[in-house]
């Protein structure tokens, strides 16, 4: 009987150094404060993993619906980067409004990792309130922004070893 075939996540260990390949963080300005928390959240996760800085490039957009097109666009025109992590916080008011900025972005990126073979992290909070946002980039508990660079290590990796197959 042949042995089951497992491919498992293995956070920083990649067939290339770590300085060869560059990532994107696209950051929503709306919400700056808790999104700054996330960018803060993301480099200092990087700044743990000896990620060099040369190796990062932030892209502001206004709000999250403007994630998608960036993340599009820098999938389509760098070659080197093999991960796009989104940060944003979209947090429901009294209008259908953050339903739709929801299903957008989600969407949005789902389509750019799907169609451009990169991963593209989700690390845009959806809450009902300012407190959810916040308990989300606190260092004690959690941090989203920094969860959201271990995503990227490990889908890095798992493709990585997908087309070394």
């Amino acid at each position: 009987m042949q042995k089951i075939k497992e491919i498992t996540a293995k956070p920083l260990h990649f067939n290339q150094p770590i300085d060869e390949f560059n990532i994107a963080i696209i950051v929503s300005r709306f919400n700056q404060d808790i999104t700054e928390g996330l960018l803060n959240g993301a480099l200092q996760r990087l700044q743990e993993l000896n990620f060099p800085e040369r190796c990062i490039t932030i892209i502001r957009v206004p709000g999250a619906v403007e994630i998608g097109l960036a993340a599009q666009q820098i999938a389509i025109s760098n070659e080197n980067c093999l991960a796009i992590i989104c940060l944003g916080a979209v947090i429901r008011g009294k209008t259908n409004h953050y339903d739709y900025v929801c299903q957008q972005v989600s969407y949005a990126c789902q389509k750019v990792a799907l169609q451009e073979s990169i991963p593209v992290i989700f690390g845009i909070l959806t809450t009902e309130n300012e407190e959810q946002a916040f308990a989300r980039i606190d260092e004690k508990h959690c941090h989203k922004g920094r969860d959201a660079v271990d995503a990227a290590m490990e889908m890095i990796s798992v493709l990585e070893q997908i087309e070394a197959e």
